[in-house]
This record gives C-alpha cells, sequence and structure tokens, in this order.
C-alpha cells in the first residue's frame, strides 16, 4: 500500500481546465510524486497523486469485487415485489440493468472527474423504493420519481446550492461522515459475513454468529480473510488486499467443493448471497428490457399529490446526504480532501452523482449512486479516476458473465469492507474531541448511522445535534444561516411518516 500522508492544500477550482484542479507542489513533493510517463498518466494526473497505472488496476478491480455482490442483491431487494398494480420486476432484467448501469456511470465518473469513487444501486434507496414507493405507485411510476430526484439533484449542484450547502457544514462534521461511514461499511461487511447476526429479540437485538460463536465455515472464511488481509495490508504488500480476496475465495471454492454447504437458503449452514462454484454456461446474454421503462403520467386519482411530493422529497434527501458524506469520507481516504473537506472537481462530481439518479431510474435498476466500498480499492491504493474506467468495464463485462460474478461470496468481500472501516476510522484522530459541543454531534453521527443502517440519518442527528447544541450553548453566531435550513429539512426528513400523514387527513 502506498504512503498516505496529509495534503497541506489542494487546488479544487472546478472551471473544466484539467490545470485548474491540481495539487499544489507541497502535495506533490509529499506524495513522491514523479513526471507524468504516458498520456493516461496525464489524463489523470497518476504520477502526480503519487500512484502508477498498475496500482490503479489493482484498485479497480478490488473495488469491483467489494461491489459486485450488487449484481446480485439489487434484483433481490426490486424483483419479485409487486406494484400497486400487481406488476414485478424480472430478477435477470434488474441483475443485467444494475450491471449496465453501475459501469457507464463509474466510467462517466471517472473521465469526468479523476476520481476513484464507484457508482453502483444506491442501497437503502432501493429500499425505500421497493418498500416504501412501490406501495403507493407502480413500478414505472416509481422509476419516473428516481428520475424526477436525479434531475433536481443535478440542479442544485449545477446552481452551486449543494456546494454551498457542503460548504456550510463543519470541518469536524465532515471528519464524523467519514468516520461514521467507516464503521458503517465495516458493521455491514459483519453481518453479510453472518459475524453480526440478529437475535430476533428486544434485547440484545444482535449478537455473535450462530447463539454466541462463529458456528458457520463461511463466516469462518469470512474471519480466515480478514486476518490474512490484514496481516498482508499491515506489511504493506503491494495488492495485498486484492491477494486477500483472492485466496479467500479460491479457499472458499474447495470448501464448497468438500462440503457441497449450498445457499444459506437451502442450509443454515450455508452460503450467503453468493455460492462460490460455478455451474452451468459462464455466459449469459443480457436481459435489457427494463431500459426506458418509466412512466411520468402518474394516476392522481390513486396517489395524491401530496403524497408524490413526500415521495421525491424522500428521495432528494436520502440520495443528497448519502452521496455528499460517501464521497467526503473517500476524499479523506484518498488523502484527495483538503483541510475544508474540499476535493478536486467537486463541482463535477456533486452533478454527475445526480446524473447516477437519473440513469438509474431510466433503467430501473434504482438510483446509481457512489458506493463507500470505493474505500477498498482506495485502501490498495487507487487514486485516480483510471481505477473507475477499470471497475466500470469489469462491470459491463459482468452483465455477460454473471455466473463468474457470484463466485466471490459475499463472507471474503466482507473482509474488504472490514479493513477498509478500520482505515477511515483512523480520521477520528484529526478530530478535538475535548469540546462536548463537538463531541455529542460527531458521537451522534457516527453510531446512528450503522445502527439505523442509513448514511443519511447518521448525518442527519449530526446536522440537528451540532446546531442545536452549539446555537444554545453560546456560539449561535458561528452557524451557517444554510446549516439551520439543512437541519430543519433534517426535521422534516425525520418526521415524513407523520407529517405526511397528516398532511394526507
Amino acid at each position: 500500500m502506498p504512503d498516505r500522508p496529509y495534503p497541506a492544500s489542494l487546488c479544487v477550482s472546478d472551471g473544466g481546465a484539467r490545470g485548474a484542479t491540481v495539487f499544489s507542489e507541497d502535495f506533490v513533493s509529499t506524495t513522491h510524486s514523479r513526471a507524468p510517463q504516458s498520456a493516461i498518466d496525464r489524463f489523470f494526473d497518476i504520477s502526480r497523486r503519487g500512484s502508477t497505472i498498475g496500482t490503479e488496476v489493482r484498485g479497480g478491480l478490488v473495488t469491483f469485487v467489494t461491489m459486485a455482490y450488487i449484481v446480485i442483491l439489487n434484483p433481490i431487494i426490486l424483483s419479485g415485489k409487486p406494484d400497486v398494480a400487481g406488476t414485478t420486476l424480472d430478477f435477470a432484467a434488474v441483475s443485467a440493468a444494475t450491471a449496465l448501469t453501475a459501469g457507464v456511470m463509474t466510467i462517466l465518473f471517472g473521465v469526468i472527474t479523476r476520481l476513484p469513487f464507484a457508482f453502483a444501486a444506491g442501497l437503502g434507496i432501493n429500499a425505500f423504493v421497493a418498500f416504501g414507493v412501490v406501495g403507493e405507485v407502480t413500478w414505472a411510476e416509481a422509476m419516473a420519481l428516481v428520475m424526477i430526484n436525479g434531475v433536481i439533484i443535478v440542479l442544485l449542484a449545477a446552481t452551486g446550492l449543494r456546494k454551498l450547502i457542503f460548504d456550510a457544514v463543519p470541518v469536524q462534521l465532515k471528519l464524523a461522515i467519514t468516520v461514521a461511514i467507516g464503521l458503517f461499511i465495516a458493521f455491514i461487511g459483519f453481518v453479510n459475513s453472518g459475524f453480526v447476526t440478529s437475535t430476533g429479540e428486544a434485547s440484545p437485538p444482535v449478537g455473535l454468529g450462530v447463539g454466541g460463536s462463529v458456528a458457520s465455515v463461511p463466516t469462518l472464511m469470512f474471519v480466515i480473510t480478514l486476518l490474512l488481509t490484514g496481516i498482508l495490508v499491515a506489511r504493506k504488500v503491494k495488492g495485498g488486499m486484492l491477494i486477500g480476496i483472492v485466496t479467500g475465495t479460491v479457499l472458499s471454492i474447495v470448501v464448497e467443493a468438500i462440503w457441497h454447504l449450498g445457499a444459506a437458503t437451502e442450509n443454515p449452514g450455508g452460503w450467503g448471497l453468493t455460492v462460490p462454484a460455478l455451474s452451468g454456461s459462464p455466459v449469459s446474454v443480457p436481459d435489457l428490457s427494463l431500459i426506458g421503462a418509466v412512466d411520468f403520467g402518474f394516476d392522481l386519482g390513486k396517489v395524491s399529490i401530496v403524497t408524490l411530493v413526500m415521495l421525491v422529497f424522500t428521495l432528494v434527501f436520502s440520495n443528497f446526504f448519502d452521496a455528499m458524506g460517501t464521497m467526503t469520507g473517500l476524499a479523506k481516504e484518498a488523502n484527495l480532501a483538503d483541510a475544508k473537506g474540499d476535493f478536486p472537481r467537486i463541482k463535477s462530481a456533486l452533478i454527475v452523482e445526480g446524473v447516477g439518479a437519473i440513469a438509474g431510474g431510466a433503467t430501473s435498476s434504482s438510483s446509481a449512486t457512489v458506493f463507500v466500498e470505493s474505500g477498498s480499492g482506495i485502501g490498495e491504493g487507487a487514486r485516480t479516476g483510471l481505477a473507475n474506467v477499470v471497475t466500470g468495464l469489469v462491470f459491463l463485462l459482468a452483465m455477460f458473465f454473471t455466473p463468474l460474478t457470484s463466485i466471490v461470496p459475499t463472507e471474503v468481500a466482507a473482509a474488504a469492507l472490514v479493513i477498509v472501516g478500520a482505515m477511515m476510522l483512523s480520521q477520528i484522530a484529526h478530530i478535538d474531541l475535548t469540546d462536548f459541543r463537538v463531541l455529542l454531534p460527531v458521537f451522534l453521527t457516527a453510531t446512528v448511522m450503522p445502527l439505523t443502517y442509513s448514511i443519511a440519518n447518521g448525518i442527519g442527528a449530526g446536522f440537528v445535534s451540532w446546531v442545536l447544541v452549539n446555537a444554545l450553548s453560546g456560539r449561535v453566531k458561528q452557524i451557517s444561516p444554510l446549516l439551520w435550513v439543512v437541519a430543519a429539512g433534517f426535521v422534516v426528513f425525520f418526521a415524513r411518516g407523520p407529517l405526511e400523514a397528516l398532511l394526507g387527513a
């Protein structure tokens, strides 16, 4: 893994010219940059960021491996769920659309922003669409709402309002978001691996493995992969994370070939979302029938305008702050952010992220947004958009090789998420926690996010508590007016259920 120093400053103007978004000489010298060696190197600023083409390719592959589960998980969430008209989405079609959208948006983001932040269907947003939006409208109308959400996000970013809100956030909260996302993705890893499970009881709600112990072979594979990867990363072995994932996958394939554990749905001790075994042909023709299956002709006789507005409001808030928090955390982890949390081509990044929502709605795969799992590639050394190009190309190939995509078991990929979570937790060292006006919002951000399984919830808890605690303890003048507006918006966001019922009544 390359050295990961903290830059003293960055030039982050977003004027469009490549020279406008370069690092300061201080940053360049600190990262041991070299003179660009090729056109690709110059375009992506690979050498200037202290990376190499090989490192970017490796990082892009690692990111894909840790994100590949979305090609399986997204259709699990979206398909088979009947809408108000009784229509359901086909599993294979959602899987193909998910891979296509992830591939195109990841490449687009990498080329435009030169940042290693990969895209895929946003978890949380897709669940809200499946279990909240579809209860009111048809699937085609739900995806139209996702597209409307994307248009609003693009307008907010293009007008600079999204950046203004971003700048109004105190640097302590931005760092807290990074820490919280680290804990969040580590928690995702623990849950996906079966290391942490629901007890089904009111107290304690979660526990270790099965009956308080690691009782399944897949979870044991997670532990082995986690320790192996951790040792390789600690020893700064190049490609340590990728080596750990590949080794864990090979071991899992051998284990499955010997014991035939199968899927957890058939065997309680089996594998989670993916079984590490390949049967039949590894190649399949993608079903792209869902592209363009949207309907903006909402039947106001069946759904009220108030309900539609509240649905869009919730989508925008979730999309807006999930992405903002994720990009902040990833930029900090990659050492591409300055002291204020700004990073190169930030305006372009915010605009393209909104386009991801439009693209996700247009393909019926739900809003595509920046994925926290990109931290795995960053942990492997990725620092530029070239890693995104690699990730995106493999996603496009995954449309044709869905059987191969499912070889990497979720338990093995989960180990990489825990490693990355540990890396991101290190940012807490840069937060002064001696002031309780800082400590409480940071604490709430870092705990609410993983415990509620929502980036937006964690950010909202941090924003609201920051404004109230600081305002009522003598620091009202230090709070940006925009932060007041955002905090008020989050109050509405948290109370949207009762408010919708009240307005509907």
